[in-house]
């Protein structure tokens, strides 16, 4: 398994490198929205939309809203302080289900409409937060360094789990993760921020901020993760999806970015990066 997902992975590295890149920045939002709106396929089965009513109302209140958003992309940053700090407000709100949830959860009618707007949620609030920084003028190393303290954050978070992890983090939810692999993601996420940073064209940082904001952002990912591994253990699947083999669907890779990317936006924001 873990061979199979490396090799996928070295195989949609140069792929995920030429989008930030390589594509021109105002393109980049409409690849981004079909990928998210991918993810957003995938979340029908996990919030138990069987019916083809519900199923559509889903996809296509999903791509009115990113149409929408995408529309006044040029009106983004009057009011991106209050834009984003609502979109973390809200992932924590969504933070509160990973807290209720209890072994005997099954797909009802309320769990149907919580999970119908958390895709909603999730997959606008990721999808903005990550076009925003594109846009911005170091944009595509930004987008870089997020993606690099998030992938540290879950191998530091596997390698310590393997090795040291004997208690669970969230049984009920994830049994695989544990405390060690949490304390490992948070180490290795700002150690390879700081790496990164260094060897990137992005001027002066403060490493005091760059290593808050890493954590941060790690931490926030796990939640992302969990959120995602709530809705598999619920309805009844092993992954999101099968179309990346060795890591499962679309979901399965964008879990921790949907939530990572917001908080990584405001704190740059903030703090000036």
């Amino acid at each position: 398994m873990l061979k199979q997902r490396i090799l996928t992975a070295l195989l949609l590295l140069p792929m995920v490198i030429a989008a930030i890149f390589a594509l021109p920045a105002q393109w980049f939002p409409i690849l981004l929205a079909i990928i998210f709106l991918g993810g957003s396929w995938e979340y029908q089965r996990l919030a138990g939309l069987s019916g083809r009513a519900s199923r559509y109302l889903l996809m296509l209140s999903q791509t009115i809203i990113l149409l929408f958003l995408y529309w006044f992309k040029d009106h983004w940053d009057s009011t991106i302080l209050m834009d984003l700090i609502v979109g973390c407000a809200i992932w924590l709100l969504m933070f509160t289900r990973l807290v209720q949830y209890r072994d005997s959860a099954t797909v009802t009618r309320v769990y149907r409409w919580l999970s119908f707007t958390t895709a909603i949620m999730s997959i606008t609030i990721g999808w903005f937060s990550v076009c925003w920084i594109r846009l911005q003028e170091d944009g595509a190393w930004l987008i870089l360094l997020l993606l690099l303290i998030v992938w540290a954050a879950d191998v530091g978070a596997y390698f310590a789990g393997k090795t040291f992890g004997k208690t669970r983090l969230a049984p009920l939810i994830s049994p695989g993760k544990t405390r060690a692999g949490l304390v490992g993601g948070l180490i290795l996420a700002p150690l390879v921020g700081l790496l990164a940073a260094k060897l990137m064209p992005l001027g002066d940082i403060d490493a005091t901020h760059l290593v808050l904001l890493s954590l941060v952002v790690a931490l926030v990912s796990v939640g992302g993760d969990l959120m995602i591994s709530l809705h598999k253990r619920t309805s009844g699947f092993k992954d999101s999806g099968n179309l990346l083999p060795g890591h499962g669907g679309i979901l399965d890779r964008l879990d921790s970015l949907l939530v990572a990317s917001p908080f990584f936006a405001l704190g740059i924001l903030v703090m000036g990066f």
